[in-house]
């Protein structure tokens, strides 16, 4: 049940709150308070996140606020809690997990929908296992920064409203200091919450989990086509396959970035089709189809290459879950089914917007398949591959000035002299014999080549949050320098437009970036 909240509060206590998860009754989370930190500091407030949860500018300056979202606090009208759930971790069932470093603080219902607001490193709670229940700053600039950038480009993810440091030293590698970070999403039910049930033989709940779910964000499943009996049975297998076409959608916008999750269990995955929980994430640099972003997964389990077969995998241990209350397997199955075919359509239309081609033709699979190949055999850049050939020789009457200015000072000296597509290639004929072809192609098209390079420019990226980006702000924040974590969060709202003195977010990655490693304790 939502309702319509005030456009703008001056505190949480002017805030609604729905609080529908916690409805659903003990058995799916355990509430507990927050551990408070020793002298939190805001660091940082993300503003169009805030407008979404209906704060104004003087409610983010008030002892109320900082209160709440450091976990000093519960949340006027909240419900703080831990979530229950299960999951398979890099492919083995690891039993009984839950949130082991986050409460849920409750529902509020914003100006344009209702959001949960989640702390992460509040303390401890029954599911922290081993765990401290803490995180740290270096992980939380990375989540905030990960978040804010994946939204940009267009991908579906969480949301982070708010960087809080303290003075609590928190033991990982080495000693560091703990952070928490506010995070927003409609829910935050993972495939693993139904796992959890479906493994104790608990059919009663896993249904209880559906209904709420399909209820809240998924009402279309409860429609029939005229002549189809609505019977319950069918309404989950409705909700299976809406979860996999929107998990299939999600893994092509991963794809078509570079993006790489790193921990792809199914306890990270989002039953509304989001990108959950960011830890050794990574925006690809030099293409390699087998990269690995998580210097934990020896095996490359979640490498990007298969990460679409990954989440196909998750989503078949989900419709396993469901098995508990749809007896016809079959149907399912046929759920499941329908993930191939919303991969590729989506991965074909994504690419082909990459490409600036507007209508699909036969050989431009090809196309692309050869595109990828030679990227991988010289390694080149990711993203100013693609953002550099909307403005490839010969294909454009664009001033040497404009071209300097679209690519962000990515291309030279701004003279217009350099071939900025093929110098990214250490082979540099099978590139120039590539880009022929694509010419070729692209004269097929009869829109006007302004229209081509517009269209490029607005989905393929400019700012791009690399390791060595994160790693710089990760510092200087640590410094009490909050410049670079300031500037990243502006250009990764809009990483598509350059910006005038931001040159150097976009040029090419410095040696020592390769040396970067992330795990699963970032």
């Amino acid at each position: 049940m939502t309702s319509t909240a005030n456009p703008v509060a001056d505190s949480f206590s002017a805030l609604q709150t729905n609080n529908s998860f916690a409805a659903l009754g003990l058995d799916f989370f355990t509430r507990l308070p927050t551990t408070p930190l020793k002298n939190p500091r805001l660091v940082h407030v993300n503003q169009d996140v805030a407008a979404l949860l209906g704060f104004s500018p003087e409610a983010q300056k008030t002892p109320e606020f900082l209160s709440v979202v450091s976990g000093t606090a519960p949340m006027p009208g909240g419900d703080t809690l831990a979530a229950v759930y299960s999951g398979h971790q890099f492919g083995v069932w690891a039993g009984q997990l839950g949130d082991g470093r986050a409460h849920l603080l409750g529902e509020i219902v914003g100006p344009t929908g209702n959001w949960e607001l989640q702390l992460k490193g509040a303390g401890m709670t029954p599911y922290s296992r081993m765990g401290d229940g803490r995180a740290v700053l270096r992980s939380s600039v990375r989540e905030y920064l990960a978040s804010q950038a994946m939204h940009g480009l267009g991908v579906a993810t969480t949301r982070a409203l708010s960087l809080v440091s303290a003075d609590d030293p928190v033991m990982r590698e080495t000693v560091e200091t703990a952070a928490v970070v506010a995070r927003v999403a409609p829910s935050f039910v993972r495939f693993g919450s139904f796992e959890h049930w479906a493994s104790r033989n608990k059919p009663d709940l896993v249904r209880k989990l559906s209904d709420y779910v399909i209820e809240r964000f998924y009402p279309e499943c409860l429609q029939t086509a005229p002549g189809v009996p609505a019977t319950a049975e069918l309404r989950y297998v409705k909700l299976l396959e809406a979860v996999v076409k929107r998990t299939a959608d999600l893994m092509a916008s991963w794809q078509v970035v570079g993006f790489c999750h790193g921990v792809m269990n199914t306890d990270n995955m989002s039953i509304l089709g989001l990108t959950l929980d960011y830890g050794p994430y990574g925006f690809m640099d030099g293409f390699d189809a087998r990269h690995i972003c998580n210097h934990t997964d020896s095996n490359g389990r979640y490498a990007w290459h298969a990460q679409p077969a990954v989440a196909h995998w998750n989503l078949y241990q989900l419709a396993n879950s469901l098995h508990a209350i749809v007896p016809d397997a079959e149907a399912l199955r046929s759920a499941l089914n329908q993930f191939e075919p919303t991969f590729l359509q989506s991965m074909q239309t994504r690419m082909s917007q990459k490409l600036g081609l507007r209508t699909w033709q036969a050989g431009d699979e090809t196309l692309i398949d050869d595109l990828w190949s030679v990227m991988q055999a010289s390694h080149a850049d990711f993203s100013m591959t693609f953002r550099q050939l909307a403005y490839a020789p010969g294909m454009t009457e664009a001033l040497a000035g404009q071209v300097s200015h679209d690519l962000g000072g990515t291309v030279g000296d701004g003279s217009g002299a350099l071939q900025p597509f093929v110098d990214l290639f250490v082979d540099r004929e099978a590139a120039g014999a590539w880009l022929a072809r694509y010419r070729d192609r692209v004269a097929q098209e009869a829109a006007p080549w302004q229209q081509r390079v517009s269209g490029m420019l607005a989905v393929n990226p400019l700012y791009v949050l690399r390791n060595y980006l994160a790693q710089q702000a990760i510092e200087s924040t640590q410094r009490g320098d909050f410049t670079a974590l300031d500037e990243m969060m502006t250009l990764l709202a809009d990483p598509f437009t350059a910006q005038v003195g931001m040159e150097r977010y976009a040029s090419m990655p410095p040696h020592w970036a390769s040396k970067i490693e992330v795990s699963c304790s970032s």
